[in-house]
């Protein structure tokens, strides 16, 4: 049958895959060490391993789409952004 009823290409599928398997990993990583390292950060919230994954899926739809409305390179520059952003938010917030 394949992705066709949906009309889907391999990169949307691959991406919907991807974000499966993030949120496969943080529960397992969720069950393994529960708790997940609460902490506050720079922007003063209180945040938890799921709520700085929820921010970096947010940020990355926002760079993706600015990149679309104002950008005119590869969109795989806007993935390095977003991935590079999602490492700080791990980070720092």
């Amino acid at each position: 049958m394949g992705l066709s009823w949906m009309a889907w290409t391999w990169q949307t599928a691959l991406f919907f895959a991807s974000i499966a398997a993030l949120l496969g990993a943080m529960s397992l990583w969720e069950y393994a060490r529960p708790g997940g390292n609460p902490r506050i950060g720079v922007l003063g919230l209180f945040t938890t391993r799921g709520d700085r994954l929820f921010i970096s899926l947010l940020a990355a739809a926002y760079i993706h789409l600015g990149w679309l409305a104002f950008a005119t390179g590869p969109l795989w520059w806007a993935s390095l952004i977003a991935i590079a952003v999602a490492f700080l938010v791990f980070a720092f917030v």
